[in-house]
Protein backbone atom coordinates (compact mmCIF):
# COMPACT_ATOMS: atom_id res chain seq x y z
CA UNK A 1 0.00 0.00 0.00
CA UNK A 2 1.77 3.54 -0.90
CA UNK A 3 1.76 5.48 1.99
CA UNK A 4 -0.41 8.90 1.97
CA UNK A 5 1.25 12.46 2.07
CA UNK A 6 0.88 12.49 5.48
CA UNK A 7 2.78 9.42 6.75
CA UNK A 8 5.39 10.04 3.72
CA UNK A 9 6.40 13.32 5.55
CA UNK A 10 6.19 12.18 9.03
CA UNK A 11 8.13 8.94 7.82
CA UNK A 12 10.57 10.95 6.03
CA UNK A 13 11.01 13.06 8.76
CA UNK A 14 11.87 10.70 10.85
CA UNK A 15 14.44 8.99 8.58
CA UNK A 16 15.89 12.06 8.00
CA UNK A 17 16.77 13.46 11.55
CA UNK A 18 18.18 9.51 11.87
CA UNK A 19 20.34 9.30 9.17
CA UNK A 20 21.97 13.02 10.85
CA UNK A 21 22.11 10.77 13.94
CA UNK A 22 23.37 7.66 12.53
CA UNK A 23 26.08 10.28 10.54
CA UNK A 24 27.06 11.85 13.73
CA UNK A 25 27.70 8.25 15.10
CA UNK A 26 29.45 7.30 12.83
CA UNK A 27 32.39 9.97 13.33
CA UNK A 28 32.17 8.96 16.91
CA UNK A 29 33.12 5.25 16.00
CA UNK A 30 35.66 6.04 13.48
CA UNK A 31 37.52 8.57 16.12
CA UNK A 32 37.28 6.41 18.95
CA UNK A 33 38.20 3.27 16.72
CA UNK A 34 40.94 5.58 15.23
CA UNK A 35 41.99 6.59 18.97
CA UNK A 36 42.50 3.12 19.94
CA UNK A 37 44.39 2.38 16.78
CA UNK A 38 41.90 0.02 15.78
CA UNK A 39 42.51 -1.23 12.13
CA UNK A 40 38.51 -1.33 11.56
CA UNK A 41 38.02 2.27 11.98
CA UNK A 42 37.49 2.82 8.48
CA UNK A 43 35.01 -0.26 8.17
CA UNK A 44 32.87 1.52 10.97
CA UNK A 45 32.97 4.94 9.01
CA UNK A 46 31.90 3.46 5.78
CA UNK A 47 29.61 0.83 7.51
CA UNK A 48 28.07 3.62 9.76
CA UNK A 49 27.72 6.23 6.14
CA UNK A 50 26.23 3.68 4.19
CA UNK A 51 23.44 3.07 7.35
CA UNK A 52 23.38 7.14 7.17
CA UNK A 53 22.47 6.71 3.14
CA UNK A 54 20.07 3.82 3.42
CA UNK A 55 18.22 6.20 5.81
CA UNK A 56 17.98 9.06 3.07
CA UNK A 57 17.20 6.78 0.76
CA UNK A 58 14.22 5.16 2.31
CA UNK A 59 13.28 8.96 3.30
CA UNK A 60 13.37 9.66 -0.65
CA UNK A 61 11.62 6.70 -2.03
CA UNK A 62 8.61 7.18 0.76
CA UNK A 63 6.45 7.48 -1.54
CA UNK A 64 6.74 3.92 -2.94
CA UNK A 65 5.65 1.06 -0.67
CA UNK A 66 9.40 0.10 -0.79
CA UNK A 67 9.95 3.34 1.41
CA UNK A 68 8.65 1.67 4.28
CA UNK A 69 10.33 -1.32 4.08
CA UNK A 70 13.73 0.62 3.51
CA UNK A 71 12.44 2.09 6.53
CA UNK A 72 11.96 -0.82 8.79
CA UNK A 73 15.54 -2.22 7.61
CA UNK A 74 17.21 1.04 8.24
CA UNK A 75 15.37 0.36 11.92
CA UNK A 76 16.88 -3.08 12.03
CA UNK A 77 20.14 -2.23 10.90
CA UNK A 78 20.75 0.35 13.31
CA UNK A 79 20.46 -1.80 16.47
CA UNK A 80 22.70 -4.41 14.80
CA UNK A 81 25.27 -1.29 14.85
CA UNK A 82 24.93 -0.88 18.63
CA UNK A 83 27.11 -4.22 18.49
CA UNK A 84 30.09 -1.79 17.13
CA UNK A 85 29.15 1.36 18.97
CA UNK A 86 26.70 0.52 22.12
CA UNK A 87 25.44 4.53 22.27
CA UNK A 88 23.57 3.40 18.90
CA UNK A 89 21.41 1.24 20.96
CA UNK A 90 19.73 4.48 22.51
CA UNK A 91 19.28 5.39 18.59
CA UNK A 92 17.41 2.73 18.07
CA UNK A 93 15.30 3.29 21.50
CA UNK A 94 14.34 6.67 20.31
CA UNK A 95 14.12 6.12 16.07
CA UNK A 96 12.30 2.98 16.19
CA UNK A 97 9.00 3.58 18.51
CA UNK A 98 9.33 6.99 16.55
CA UNK A 99 9.15 5.25 13.44
CA UNK A 100 5.91 3.28 13.95
CA UNK A 101 4.69 6.02 15.22
CA UNK A 102 4.68 8.19 12.56
CA UNK A 103 3.73 4.80 10.60
CA UNK A 104 0.35 4.53 12.52
CA UNK A 105 -0.73 7.90 13.36
CA UNK A 106 0.24 9.05 9.03
CA UNK A 107 -1.81 6.28 7.94
CA UNK A 108 -4.57 7.52 10.49
CA UNK A 109 -4.46 10.74 9.93
CA UNK A 110 -4.45 10.19 5.48
CA UNK A 111 -7.82 8.00 6.21
CA UNK A 112 -9.10 10.94 7.77
CA UNK A 113 -7.88 13.30 5.64
CA UNK A 114 -9.85 11.08 2.81
CA UNK A 115 -13.17 10.71 4.91
CA UNK A 116 -13.74 14.42 5.14
CA UNK A 117 -12.80 15.17 1.39
CA UNK A 118 -14.98 12.40 0.58
CA UNK A 119 -17.87 13.87 2.97
CA UNK A 120 -16.80 17.23 1.59
CA UNK A 121 -17.66 16.35 -2.00
CA UNK A 122 -20.77 14.39 -0.91
CA UNK A 123 -21.84 18.09 0.46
Amino acid sequence: MTPGILTRRLCATTLLAQAMSVFFGALVAWRLAGIESDPRATAYLVGGLALALLCALAAGAMRSPRGVALGWLAQGLTLASALVLPAMLALTLIFTPLWWLCLHQGRRLDRLTAERAAAAEGD
